[in-house]
């Protein structure tokens, strides 16, 4: 409950100033895994705002995509690099005692997540439940009767399981509803598109170069090798300070995805300045890989262009439709990201060559992707047919705002929507 207030704080802070705080420190002093990027919880349980729609308009269609909910370490190298590190130090003798420790909850923690790889946890079905149970509390004309629902997964264990999870916790609700529910490849071709030549550039000469000047002096933490170790100027080679550091802290947070989350004491080896400096170390990579950093060409975003152009035709057949219910989409933080940033959600089309702008600017990656992160459109009219449809977009179920114009805010023209974003994406194209 203590992590949800924190959440709820940080969100009414950021909403309601209508402006961002300069630093991120302060939210990562009232709670520290607000600093985990995409390993952050999902500020569950919130009562966000809704603002009422025109007058005579109604919810008629949602489209959505979504991230799987909370999951385990997706693989052994993020624990294993810590952990072979201290195993090295404790064969030569060269542990502390806190050091000794910390090797054994390393320990612990392997042995708990074994088999669990990258598997959805008991709290990220939690948060599906909930954002399920809020879309037919929020928009029950949406999932009311025998409403049409279209689910969508890539072929990802945790992904399935979270789409399952989600359209379990809608039909417990509504038992009428009518599913369509598959995971195929033949759909990861939107809903989680790899752009090699995009990849390709993500480390330019000058990114690389910026990230490495940014990130160099913030991976140090002399303080936590002190802590470890008996002797730190004749470690082995092995043994690296950096990734040490890095590693080790990305541990400790992740486990406020899992059961863990009471029983291990991980963070304590941090301090608040650590773990702030980690936090805009993730931050800054994250921007770089899919931001629209000018380190880069400012285009990494367009990579979920196929998804976009898939919503908007989609929304376009749906609009047609009396009844067209709902299209749910399942994927992942890596789709969430620049999709956001495609769209100009909450201003993270935000463009720069400077990284140290992000933070007093507000580009805040771990806002947008926690843990079952999601996108929903939420389509009104005041009939079958009625052609001035409008939308409201919402991140993380928070009302957002895009870079159109409206005279309804927060809603918007669908009308005005397709026409700058299809321009947007045939601009593109045209590269």
């Amino acid at each position: 409950m203590r992590r949800i207030r924190i959440w709820m704080t940080v969100l009414l802070l950021l909403t309601t100033s209508g402006l961002w705080a300069q630093s991120a420190y302060d939210f990562i002093i009232r709670n520290r895994n607000f600093s985990a990027s995409n390993y952050c919880v999902y500020p569950d349980s919130v009562q966000y705002h809704q603002t009422p729609p025109p007058a005579g308009m109604h919810p008629f269609y949602l489209s959505h995509y979504g991230r799987h909910g909370s999951r385990y370490l997706s693989n052994r190298v993020g624990y294993d690099t810590p952990y072979r590190m201290l195993c090295k130090a404790d064969s030569l003798g060269q542990l502390t005692a806190l050091g000794k420790t910390v090797k054994q909850e390393l320990e612990r923690i392997i042995n708990d997540s074994e088999g669990r790889w990258g598997d959805l946890s008991g709290i990220g079905k939690q948060q599906l439940r909930h954002i399920a149970s809020r879309m037919i509390m929020n928009y029950p004309k949406i999932f009311e009767g025998e409403a049409n629902i279209q689910a969508r997964s890539t072929t990802i264990n945790r992904c399935v399981m979270s789409m399952g999870t989600t359209l379990q916790q809608l039909v417990a609700i509504n038992p009428q509803l009518h599913i369509d529910m598959n995971a195929s490849k033949r759909d990861l071709w939107y809903l989680n598109h790899q752009d090699l030549q995009l990849r390709d550039s993500m480390k330019s000469k000058r990114a690389t170069q910026a990230y490495n000047a940014f990130s160099d002096p913030r991976m140090k933490n002399p303080r936590l090798m002190q802590l470890l170790f008996t002797q730190t100027d004749s470690l082995d080679k092995s043994i690296s300070e950096r990734w040490l550091n890095y590693y080790l802290l990305k541990t400790a947070l992740i486990q406020q995805n899992t059961h863990m989350v009471d029983s291990t004491k991980l963070i304590d080896l941090f301090t608040n300045e650590d773990i702030h400096l980690f936090w805009q170390v993730e931050n800054v990579w994250w921007y770089i890989q899919h931001g629209a950093s000018l380190l880069n060409g400012g285009h990494q975003p367009y990579s979920q262009r196929y998804l976009l152009r898939k919503m908007i035709v989609e929304a376009d057949s749906c609009i047609r439709m009396k009844n067209p219910g709902a299209q749910l989409r399942f994927g992942h933080e890596t789709v969430v990201l620049p999709l956001v940033c495609l769209l100009g959600i909450n201003g993270f089309d935000f463009k720069t060559m400077k990284l140290e702008e992000l933070e007093p600017k507000g580009w805040w990656a771990c806002l947008v992707f926690p843990m079952a992160s999601n996108i929903q459109f939420v389509f009104y009219r005041k009939n079958n047919y009625d052609r001035d449809v409008i939308f409201k977009v919402l991140l993380n179920e928070q009302e957002a705002t895009l870079p159109i114009e409206t005279d309804i805010a927060p809603y918007y023209h669908w009308r005005d929507f397709r026409k700058h974003y299809l321009k947007m994406l045939d601009d593109y194209d045209k590269l």
